[in-house]
């Protein structure tokens, strides 16, 4: 259950939702950004770098050397790092992914779903219908009285394309999962999985590459929930 009406009106998820509905579904088909949609994008951005967990990740980047310290600079890297639009199989001809695509909304392949590790368009699309939910399994909270924070889920996409396992954060704001990946990858730790301590938890991202700039997938690891 989610509170729609206090949660999703504010900013960093407004402008979060605004996206989900600028791509296409299916891979290999050539994705076209509107000028409309690269505002979006931007509006994202600068919703985002306003909270403080995407300036401590700024900060830590700039730390270790692996972003530029002015924050318009930076900013760009993050448009680059999540919308760039990439091929996403080795040999494509169009441009039919991007960073954000396949990791926040999910892509259909053949009879298969790939992608897609977000709570929020989990529930947006299971709300609209389009996924059958067949079970998860979740890892244990350390208090009694605390919220799941991670969890692992099956389903099938519109009754056609399944998903074997899809891990994700579990109420968590978009903010934070961009910082997150973000900090993964440009700490390159993308190619293998990496250790990070969330308050009492010690999770394992895993964070791959897709060319040299963009990231090809980035999730919680379901081994280690």
């Amino acid at each position: 259950w989610v509170d729609e009406e206090n949660v999703f009106e504010r900013k960093t998820y407004k402008t979060f939702k605004a996206l989900l509905d600028n791509y296409e579904l299916e891979c290999g088909e050539q994705e076209v950004v509107t000028n409309e949609e690269r505002k979006e994008n931007r509006d994202f951005i600068d919703a985002i770098m306003e909270t403080d967990v995407m300036q401590e990740a700024h900060r830590y980047l700039v730390e270790k050397n692996k972003a530029p310290k002015d924050e318009i600079e930076f900013k760009r890297l993050l448009y680059k790092t999540w919308f760039s639009l990439v091929r996403r199989t080795k040999g494509d001809r169009d441009f039919d992914s991007s960073s954000f695509e396949h990791v926040f909304v999910g892509e259909g392949r053949e009879d298969h779903f790939i992608g897609l590790h977000n709570w929020i368009q989990f529930y947006l699309q299971e709300k609209a219908g389009n996924i059958d939910y067949h079970g998860y399994f979740r890892r244990e909270t350390v208090k009694d009285d605390e919220h799941f924070r991670l969890i692992a889920l099956q389903f099938n996409w519109r009754g056609e394309k399944g998903k074997p396992m899809s891990s994700c954060f579990l109420g968590t704001s978009p903010e934070f999962e961009i910082a997150a990946y973000t900090v993964c990858f440009l700490s390159g730790k993308h190619g293998r999985n990496m250790d990070v301590q969330l308050g009492e938890y010690e999770v394992e991202i895993s964070c791959l590459p897709l060319g040299r700039d963009c990231i090809g997938t980035a999730y919680i690891a379901a081994a280690r929930m």
